[in-house]
Order: structure tokens, then C-alpha cells, then sequence
């Protein structure tokens, strides 16, 4: 499923255009953006005595080498 995401401001003159250009695609769905801020403020506060930690989750790179290639 792709999900074409409209603005809130631009709906009105994008959101019918853009369902008509995509009626014939049934993997499209056009949809209005309509959240009203962002879900995670900068200062948004943890519980006390608490910390909150960023973690690297990409996973570690194996060691060694690639084995040659035949040319």
C-alpha cells in the first residue's frame, strides 16, 4: 500500500485531484495529514532520578575481510 499524504493547508485544492489521478491504482490511498504537532516534544520530560538513553541498534559489522572475487 503506498499513501499519498496531503498537508492539511493544500487539502483543499490537492486531495480531490489527487484521488481522481490515483482511483484507478487500488494500491494508492490519498489521506490528509492532520496532526496538529509532533508526537515528541524537544523538551519532553522523563520520570526522575531517570535518564534517557539513545541506542546505536544497527547491528555490529562482522570482522575480517570479503574473500576475493574471480575476475
Amino acid at each position: 500500500m503506498i499513501y499519498c499524504v496531503v498537508p492539511e493547508p493544500l487539502a483543499g485544492e490537492l486531495f480531490d485531484k489527487l484521488v481522481v489521478y490515483y482511483a484507478d491504482d487500488p494500491n494508492v490511498e490519498v489521506i490528509v495529514d492532520r496532526r496538529g504537532s509532533e508526537r515528541r516534544s524537544r523538551g519532553a520530560s522523563t520520570p526522575e532520578g531517570t535518564q534517557r538513553t539513545v541506542r546505536d541498534r544497527r547491528r555490529p559489522r562482522v570482522a575480517g575481510d570479503f574473500p576475493p572475487t574471480a575476475s
